[in-house]
């Protein structure tokens, strides 16, 4: 069958290739480079971000309120920055008609790295502002590095979750659950 004239419309042609991810085509022999928008990046960001910052400030204000050392508030404080960021992507997967053990493993897959990558920027410029981490609840410093650091936190991963999300990784595996 000659497939020639399937791609002499503008329709058909390469940027309705661009829209779907059947890997080698075999009336051109290569991959397709599926590229994600700043804008879906920016949005799979901030939706970690929401989760990352809830669980974060959660613990921060647990382990100050409790007058935990630094060490132990920011150990919780990441671990429900975890638990908040994945659990947004759970209870989306989930509430698509995914069974737990599938949602689990779709969360893990979708929010792994951007975690891991906004917890490290943004734990490590609170960790590297002096005063920050014996600051208190109602000081400006405290509320400052913490907000700042989510910013940018912010903007270092926005890019890493584009990249992902242009490969079929990260949050792009949450989209085929939308």
């Amino acid at each position: 069958m000659d497939h020639s004239a399937h791609h002499t419309g503008s329709a058909h042609g390469h940027t309705a290739h661009a829209d779907h991810d059947h890997g080698v085509h075999a009336d051109h022999g290569h991959v397709p480079h599926r590229g994600a928008s700043w804008g879906t990046a920016a949005k799979a960001t901030l939706h970690c971000l929401t989760g990352c910052a809830i669980g974060e400030i959660l613990g921060m204000v647990i382990g100050t309120a409790l007058l935990w050392g630094n060490v132990e508030t920011m150990i919780l404080a990441i671990a429900l920055a975890f638990v908040f960021g994945y659990s947004f992507t759970l209870f989306a997967v989930r509430r698509a008609g995914l069974d737990f053990k599938s949602a689990v493993k779709v969360a893990l897959a979708a929010d792994t790295v951007s975690i891991a990558v906004m917890e490290l920027v943004d734990n490590g410029i609170i960790a590297l502002t002096p005063g920050a981490m014996d600051a208190h609840l109602t000081d400006g410093l405290f509320w400052g590095a913490l907000l700042g650091g989510f910013g940018v936190a912010f903007l270092i991963t926005t890019p890493v979750n584009k990249w992902m999300i242009g490969r079929g990784k990260g949050h792009a595996v949450v989209h085929a659950y939308h």
